[in-house]
C-alpha cells in the first residue's frame, strides 16, 4: 500500500478521534512505534493522540502494560489474548477512550509452527466494552508485514468508531 494510503488513514482515523472528543492510545511490538509516527506526522494530532507505548520484550508488555506474566506464559506474546491485554493496559495507562495494540513475527526469523513469520495479533479496547482482538498472516518482507499491520490495526480503529 502506497505511503499516501497510509497517510490518507491516518487522517480519517484522526478526523473521526477528533470528532467524537476521544483520545487514542498504542500499544506496539513488532511495528515498534510505526502507528505512532503515522499518527504523529499530521499536523494537530495531538487533540485526539495522547501516548503509546512500544513493548518489544514480554517483560516491558508485563511492566509497563500490566500484561499477566501467566497469560504471556499460557498464550505466547504473540496470541489474541496478549493483543487484548495489550490493549486494555494502553487504553488504562494511556488514559484514552480508545487503544490498539499490536504484536507478532515480522520476520525474517522468529517465527514457529503456531506462529509462522507474518502472524500478527491485534487488539482494540475502548472505554465501557471488552477488548476485542483479531489474528491475521500477512505476506512479504518484515517492512510490508509491519506496514500491513499498522494499516490493519488504524482500520480496525475505524470500524469500532462508526
Amino acid at each position: 500500500m502506497p505511503h499516501d494510503t497510509l497517510t490518507t488513514l491516518s487522517t480519517l482515523v484522526g478526523t473521526r478521534l477528533k470528532a467524537k472528543g476521544f483520545m487514542l492510545g498504542t500499544a506496539e511490538s513488532c511495528t515498534g512505534g510505526w502507528v505512532g509516527q503515522a499518527l504523529t506526522a499530521i499536523s494537530g494530532s495531538s487533540d485526539y493522540y495522547g501516548c503509546g507505548f512500544i513493548t518489544y520484550s514480554n517483560s516491558a508488555k508485563h511492566e509497563i502494560l500490566g500484561v499477566p506474566s501467566s497469560l504471556l506464559e499460557q498464550f505466547g506474546a504473540v496470541s489474541e489474548e496478549t493483543a487484548r491485554a495489550m490493549a486494555a493496559g494502553a487504553l488504562v495507562h494511556a488514559k484514552a477512550d480508545i487503544a490498539l495494540a499490536i504484536t507478532g513475527v515480522a520476520g525474517p526469523g522468529g517465527g514457529s509452527g503456531r506462529n509462522p513469520v507474518g502472524t500478527v495479533c491485534f487488539g482494540w479496547a475502548m472505554k465501557g466494552s471488552e477488548p476485542q482482538s483479531a489474528r491475521k498472516h500477512f505476506d512479504g518482507d518484515r517492512d510490508a508485514v509491519r506496514r500491513q499491520s499498522v494499516i490493519f490495526s488504524l482500520q480496525g480503529v475505524l470500524e469500532r468508531l462508526e
